[in-house]
């Protein structure tokens, strides 16, 4: 036996008998429904949820940034005319941004995740984990009820980021310390 069937042996004995947990998403629920969902699931990871329609986008984008060097993605379906689009910059010129700005592929509302595939208008990961604000720009017809309906939408061939919140990390005592291992804020522009 493999350490692979070993492995799903045990989880297929410690799960006998244990039913699915119920999705935080009744059956039939309205589009409008699983948005609103993913809109106070990614708050509870203390990101920012800013809701907009596609015409006060531009004027939202433009409140949420801070003050400093802006970086985007080629290709984001929004223009930041005063924003540097990211040609390889190298760490220290990505550090010197205070912000970065990307589409994202998928949201799923029951996790309050974000899926990067870093296609065209989301960028390399670099410029994702190096600026200490990122604001993501998710469409609510991105945003999908759970993980299941989010892996159609996403290609296994491709670099994937999931994101759910702001970088954070506890140390021994448990004592939270945000922007270690990326963006110390999370800002979601929810279009829709």
């Amino acid at each position: 036996m493999s350490a692979r069937d070993e492995i799903l042996a045990r989880i297929r004995t410690a799960t006998a008998g244990v039913s699915a947990p119920n999705s935080a998403i009744p059956a039939g629920s309205s589009p409008e429904d699983v948005v609103g969902l993913f809109a106070e699931r990614v708050a509870d990871y203390r990101a920012t949820v800013v809701r907009c329609t596609p015409r006060t986008l531009r004027a939202r984008l433009t409140a949420a940034l801070p003050e400093g060097r802006v970086v985007v993605p080629d290709g984001l379906s929004v223009r930041l005319p005063d924003a540097v689009v990211d040609d390889g910059l190298s760490p220290a010129e990505l550090d010197a941004c205070a912000a970065v700005v990307t589409d994202a592929t998928v949201g799923i509302a029951e996790t309050g995740t974000i899926v990067l595939d870093h296609g065209p208008g989301q960028g390399r990961r670099a410029i994702t984990l190096v600026p200490d604000v990122h604001v993501c720009i998710v469409r609510a017809d991105q945003v999908v009820a759970d993980v299941p309906d989010a892996m159609p939408r996403l290609d296994p061939a491709k670099p994937l980021t999931w994101i759910s919140g702001p970088s954070a990390t506890s140390d021994i005592e448990l004592d939270r310390v945000e922007g270690v291992h990326g963006p110390r804020t999370l800002i979601v522009l929810l279009v829709g």
